[in-house]
């Protein structure tokens, strides 16, 4: 008996064969809506038809961001999405990423083929993305002469730094001659020497900003020496132009405010800056007076002059303090001399005389002490206090001293 299977495996059979076809997966398909229906989760479901057949569709919410429209019946539009299988019901739907309204498909279409083709020549690589200064003083712009980009780019970027001088290219940017004049402002503008350039106009439809889907224009803003902020339409709108610049804005005012940079904000860096030096300023020449002034002390001490004056002060010191030993060594020498002078007349032969005390001497002028060292009859001399007298030795008598005395 052959094989049998089930209904969830034949289904499930058939959505890997609709997963594995490469067309199914990235489709565009033309029709006309019905059965639209909002639902309450923020889905989207609708069927395409045309005069032969019909297709049930979804969009989930996750991808209205793409729905730049109010969808209704009788719409005509392209969907571009994935047709697979739900397994459940086993029937195909067209599961829709983006909805455009019948004429911008093709445009769609050639918008992501020019992509493809740029990407792989390397327009988009980041390491040929230039950075953009912080600081500029010449801004270029190209974009139309009048309309309210040029005038949102001005007015912020003179709100910003109003000495920014704002070159401004008036290019055509709608139509067949606006790729051309975009190419020929980005050249003019360059050769002029701007620091930057803002390339864009203001929102409309994928008709409207098709000049900044021409390879004319990728290929000039790569090719530009001067880093281009691309600023087209609105933030919901992309363009070939905002992959290839160096830097993309979502609107023209946005790139104003990223070419531009908030003179204020630097003039309160500045200030604050200058606040900042100014104080460290004054703590280093503070610091430095300390360190003079410690200097000139120090150069004080150790120079010559000021060797000379120390060791002069220290001589004079010297001097006085010698003085001063001095007179009081001459004082306690008279002082002890007047001591040994008094003792020296206690002890004086004339300070004896003059007390009533004699010298006796013999002939040969010694001392007579003991009775037994004269002779009777000799000479002696015996001196007083006011002169001599010379005795001669009649009689002499020796004293006989008690006994224990």
């Amino acid at each position: 008996m052959k094989n049998v299977y089930t209904v969830a495996q034949v289904n499930s059979y058939i959505k890997n064969m609709f997963t594995q076809d490469f067309l199914l997966q990235s489709i565009l398909v033309k029709g006309e809506v019905s059965n639209c229906k909002y639902h309450s989760s923020g889905h989207l479901y609708f069927t395409l038809k045309d005069g032969k057949g019909a297709i049930a569709c979804v969009m989930f919410a996750g991808n209205r961001g793409g729905l730049k429209f109010h969808m209704q019946e009788g719409h005509q539009v392209v969907v571009a999405g994935t047709v697979d299988v739900y397994e459940r019901d086993g029937r195909y739907q067209l599961y829709a990423r983006e909805i455009f309204l019948d004429g911008a498909g093709q445009l769609y279409e050639r918008f992501e083929q020019l992509k493809r083709e740029l990407a792989e020549r390397g327009l988009f690589a980041p390491e040929y993305k230039r950075p953009v200064p912080k600081y500029i003083s010449r801004l270029g712009v190209v974009t139309a002469p009048t309309g309210a980009a040029v005038r949102d780019i001005i007015n912020i970027a003179r709100r910003r730094n109003p000495y920014v001088q704002i070159i401004l290219y008036p290019a055509i940017v709608q139509g067949d001659q606006a790729p051309a004049s975009i190419a020929n402002g980005i050249r003019a503008l360059e050769r002029q020497g701007v620091d930057v350039m803002i390339v864009g106009r203001g929102g409309g439809s994928i008709e409207d900003l098709w000049a900044f889907n021409e390879e004319l224009v990728a290929q000039a803003i790569f090719d530009c020496s001067v880093p281009i902020i691309s600023a087209v339409g609105h933030e919901t709108d992309t363009t070939i132009a905002d992959y290839v610049a160096d830097l993309r804005a979502p609107t023209p005012s946005a790139g104003a405010e990223l070419a531009v940079y908030d003179y204020s904000l630097l003039q309160a860096q500045l200030d604050e800056c200058s606040v900042g030096l100014t104080r460290r300023m004054k703590l280093r020449i503070e610091r430095d007076r300390m360190r003079l002034k410690n200097g000139r002390i120090r150069l004080q001490y150790l120079s010559p002059a000021g060797q000379i004056r120390e060791k002069r002060t220290y001589l004079a010191q010297l001097e006085e303090r010698l003085e001063d030993r001095m007179q009081k060594r001459i004082v306690d020498s008279r002082h002890r001399l007047s001591l040994y002078v008094e003792k020296l007349k206690g002890l004086s032969p004339l300070d004896k005389l003059n007390q009533g005390f004699s010298h006796v001497a013999d002939p040969e002028g010694r001392t007579v002490t003991d009775v037994n060292r004269v002779q009777l009859g000799e000479l002696l001399t015996i001196h007083v206090k006011n002169g001599r007298i010379t005795a001669q030795v009649k009689e002499k008598e020796e004293w006989k001293q008690p006994i224990g005395s």
